[in-house]
């Protein structure tokens, strides 16, 4: 049987993305985001959680983190986990466990205040004043 490696956040960057331009000019972003949980305990105590993750976005996906997204952002990341190792230079062991994103929905509200836009593996460069907001239905569909 095969395994599933899905991950699905939406949480806000903790800085704004650092974009490196590789050799063979590919952009490679790397960010954090945080995701909080809210419960309440036993006696009724609102408790908030926050997870760490890091988060890596590979060619045009890194363009547009570089592009649109900064610390505080609010957004969806859909991809999968990398567990990368190496040895630092007193020859320990590391580990780092990354979100490769492969999909990405920009959630923090335009500044015309129309609501969410979106991103993705086929973004064709149209900066997020030109995508329309999710769940307007376009005027060419017959429904």
């Amino acid at each position: 049987m095969r395994g599933v490696n899905r991950v699905m956040l939406i949480g806000n960057l903790g800085k704004d993305p650092d974009v490196q331009i590789l050799e063979g000019n590919i952009a490679v972003a790397k960010f954090p985001l945080a995701t909080t949980e809210t419960y309440k305990d036993r006696t009724g105590k609102l408790i908030s959680q926050t997870e760490w993750h890091t988060v890596v976005l590979w060619r045009g996906l890194a363009e547009l983190a570089q592009k649109y997204l900064h610390k505080g952002s609010l957004i969806y990341i859909e991809g999968r986990l990398r567990t990368r190792n190496w040895d630092d230079k007193e020859g320990h062991r590391k580990f780092a466990t990354e979100v490769v994103g492969d999909n990405l929905i920009m959630l923090d509200k335009r500044a015309d205040g129309s609501g969410m836009h979106g991103s993705g593996p086929g973004y064709d460069g149209a900066g997020p004043d030109d995508i329309p907001p999710l769940g307007e239905p376009s005027p060419d569909l017959p429904f």
